[in-house]
C-alpha cells in the first residue's frame, strides 16, 4: 500500500469521478455551522447548566441505569408512574424526578443549540439545496438544523410520517429524498407504546417547545453515550430500528460528512460494513498535513476489513455543506450573560 499523503481533491472533482447518492452526516457538520455544537456530552451540560441543572437524585438515577441517555430514563420513569397509578401506589417521587430531569434537559439543550433567529434564511436555503444532491440522507445528529432547512422548501423531500405525524413501518415507502434520523431528533417524540410521532411545531417553536410535551410522550433522541447503550435505545424504537436497517442496506456510493465513527458509534460502522457500499467518499477538514494523514489513517483502520469498498477522501471545506460562509458566529460571553 502506498504511503499516505496530505492531498485532498475538491468535492466537485471527486463526486464527478465517484458519485455518491447517499449522505451520512455527523456532528462535525453541525459543528462547522455552529461552534457551540462542539460540546462533549449533553448529560454533562445538563449537570452544569446555570438554570435547573440535574440534581444529586437525578444523577443517581442515571448511575443506577448505567447510562447517560435521557430517553430511556424518561421512558422508564413514565412507565413507573403509570404502574404506580394502576396499583394505587401513592408515590410522587417518580413523577418529580421525571419533571426535574426533563427541566434540566430543556435548559441544557437551549444553552448549546443554535437559536432560530440566528439561522439566516439564506443559510437554510443553501443547506436545503445541498441536500438535493442525494437520494438518501442519514444523520446521527439530533439537532434541528435539517428539520429547519428542509422546511424552507419541502417539495421533493419524502414525507415518512402520516397526516397526524405518526411513523408506521408498514407504510414507510415514500417518493422523494429521504432523510433518516439515526439517533432521533428534537422534532420527534416517543409514545408509551414505542411508536414515533413528529412534532407539528415549526421554526422557533421547535426549539422553544422541545420536551414541553404531554405526559407519556418523551423526546426521541439518542444523546452521547457508549455504542452499546445507543444501540439498545435504537432497538426500543420502531423508527430508529428501521432507519438503521436502511443504512445497513445502502449499496450505492456513500458520502461521510462530519463523521468520525469512533468507538461510540460502532453500531453505525457495523451498519456500513454490512451494507458494503459501492465506495465511501470521506470528508476531511484540512487543518494541517499531519492532521490530514492521521484522519486518513483513522478511516483506513476503521474500514480495513472492507477490501472491496474503495475509500476516497476529499476536502470538507469544498463541500456545499462545509463552505466557510455558512458558519454562524457564536454569541460572545457578554451576549450569553444577557
Amino acid at each position: 500500500m502506498p504511503a499516505l499523503d496530505a492531498h485532498l481533491p475538491t468535492w466537485a472533482d471527486l463526486n464527478q469521478r465517484h458519485p455518491s447518492t447517499a449522505l451520512l452526516l455527523g456532528n462535525g457538520a453541525s459543528r462547522a455551522l455552529w461552534k457551540p455544537f462542539g460540546y462533549f456530552s449533553l448529560f454533562e451540560e445538563a449537570q452544569r447548566v446555570r438554570h435547573k441543572a440535574l440534581g444529586v437524585s437525578d444523577q443517581a438515577l442515571f448511575k443506577a441505569l448505567g447510562s447517560e441517555l435521557f430517553e430511556p430514563l424518561l421512558s422508564t420513569l413514565n412507565t413507573t408512574v403509570r404502574a404506580n397509578a394502576a396499583l394505587a401506589i401513592n408515590s410522587t417521587a417518580p413523577l418529580n424526578r421525571y419533571y426535574s430531569i426533563k427541566e434540566a434537559l430543556i435548559h441544557a439543550v437551549r444553552a448549546v443549540h443554535l437559536p432560530w433567529p440566528r439561522f439566516p434564511s439564506a443559510t437554510r436555503t443553501a443547506i436545503n439545496q445541498a441536500l438535493r444532491q442525494y437520494r438518501n440522507i442519514y444523520t446521527s445528529n439530533y439537532d434541528l438544523i435539517l428539520p429547519w432547512a428542509v422546511a424552507e422548501d419541502t417539495q421533493g423531500f419524502a414525507n415518512l410520517f402520516d397526516e397526524q405525524g405518526f411513523f408506521d413501518v408498514r407504510r414507510s415507502q415514500a417518493d422523494g429524498i429521504r432523510i433518516l434520523h439515526l439517533h432521533g431528533g428534537m422534532h420527534l417524540l416517543k409514545l408509551p407504546d414505542g411508536s414515533t410521532r413528529r412534532r407539528s411545531a415549526g421554526q422557533a417553536e421547535l426549539l422553544e417547545g422541545f420536551a414541553v410535551n404531554i405526559p407519556g410522550e418523551v423526546p426521541l433522541f439518542v444523546n452521547e453515550s457508549r455504542s452499546e447503550d445507543k444501540l439498545r435505545a435504537i432497538r426500543n424504537s420502531d423508527y430508529l430500528s428501521w432507519s438503521l436497517g436502511q443504512l445497513a442496506r445502502e449499496h450505492d456510493g456513500l458520502c461521510l460528512f462530519g463523521q468520525h465513527l469512533d468507538a461510540s458509534d460502532q453500531h453505525l460502522l457495523d451498519a456500513i460494513r454490512q451494507a458494503r457500499p459501492k465506495h465511501l467518499a470521506i470528508a476531511i477538514r484540512p487543518l494541517s498535513e499531519a492532521s490530514v494523514i492521521n484522519q486518513k489513517q483513522h478511516f483506513i483502520d476503521r474500514f480495513g476489513d472492507l477490501s472491496q469498498v474503495p475509500l476516497h477522501f476529499f476536502d470538507a471545506s469544498s463541500h456545499p455543506l462545509g463552505l466557510a460562509e455558512l458558519a454562524i458566529p457564536a454569541p460572545t460571553a457578554q451576549e450569553r450573560r444577557r
